[in-house]
């Protein structure tokens, strides 16, 4: 057996014994034991001393009824990126990892705590499947295998305060797998709901620290809306962090949804309408202005007209109608003069 050190528990991999072996060895034994059953009974009624083919008779018949499918009992079957924990009268006596098929010590009992009914009233466990009875009712069939696969841990939306204290509405999805099962069994009571429940903190905890979006007034300010990807770090290493005691490998953290909670939505809409608004405005404005100074530059330079101060302002006030307006402008063709 080699070992691992992982932090309060060890774990250990066992390195079982070829399970299709010992499997066709059991059964020529439990053969051999029935010929030797009832060789043993023949020869004790026929003999004149029989006592030993009457403890033939019964070493045979207890083999063949009672050692026999013990040994059975310690056949075990994985697959690919699946994994036993085994304990062995209460003690941790090691994990198979390995796929194949193997034989352990048949005391050796699997045990996987998260596929008991959690304190949220569910049962949690990837590997739960429904087996019918012919006669009777539904009843779950839960296996004690651990999925070694990366999985994804997708929580509810919370509804979360940011740094700003605006109520926002916030997904997030988890990829993660199980590297450790000792700590994933016994460090804790359901690593699948602990994993859950502390994705949920550590994302109420990294939201507060941030603003739904960055404001005008500060440079390069950080926001969830815009840092999403420097969020997405934090939130893998916040995870990681707690999820450590568990045997659990954060692989990825990502936000799902974003979004205003319900009561500001409307509100906060109507602002960033309006900022958006202004900026169209100003840059509007901005262009006008250029173009307007253009045209009279040209007109000057090419001396095509020339214009008092008068006349330049009522041309810069007709220019900006035209251009800022958000109407098409009626033209008005003036045959007068204006003096």
């Amino acid at each position: 057996m080699s070992q691992e050190k992982a932090g309060n528990h060890q774990e250990i991999i066992l390195k079982a014994k070829n399970g299709m072996f010992m499997l066709i060895l059991n059964i020529l034994l439990m053969l051999a034991a029935l010929a030797g059953m009832i060789y043993g009974i023949v020869q004790s009624t026929e003999a004149v001393n029989a006592v030993p083919w009457a403890i033939l008779a019964v070493v045979s018949g207890l083999y063949l009824s009672l050692i026999g499918p013990i040994l059975f009992a310690g056949l075990k079957v994985l697959k690919p990126n699946e994994a036993l924990v085994l304990t062995l009268f209460g003690r941790y006596y090691g994990t198979l990892k390995r796929a194949g098929f193997f034989f352990v010590n048949p005391f050796a009992i699997a045990f996987n705590p998260s596929t008991r009914t959690t304190s949220s009233g569910k049962l949690i466990n990837d590997l739960a499947a429904t087996k019918t009875l012919p006669q009777g009712p539904t009843v779950p069939f839960v296996s004690k295998k651990i999925s070694l696969k990366a999985m994804t841990l997708n929580n509810d939306k919370q509804k979360i305060n940011d740094l700003l204290g605006n109520p926002i509405i916030i997904g997030i999805v988890v990829i993660w797998r199980v590297v450790n099962t000792a700590k994933a069994v016994f460090n804790v009571d359901n690593y699948t709901e602990f994993l859950s429940i502390q994705t949920d903190a550590a994302l109420r905890n990294i939201v507060s620290l941030y603003p739904y979006d960055a404001s005008d007034s500060i440079d390069n300010e950080k926001s969830l809306r815009g840092s999403s990807r420097e969020i997405a770090e934090r939130l893998k290493a916040e995870i990681q962090a707690k999820a450590e005691m568990a045997g659990l490998e954060i692989m990825e953290a990502r936000i799902t949804h974003l979004s205003y909670a319900p009561e500001i939505a409307a509100a906060m809409l109507q602002r960033q309408q309006a900022s958006a608004i202004i900026d169209a405005r100003q840059m509007i404005v901005e262009g006008a202005v250029g173009m307007v100074e253009m045209a009279l530059a040209k007109l000057s330079e090419n001396d095509i007209v020339n214009l008092d101060e008068e006349r330049k302002a009522a041309m810069v006030s007709n220019l900006l109608v035209v251009l800022c307006g958000n109407k098409d402008a009626q033209p008005i063709v003036n045959s007068g003069s204006l003096y």
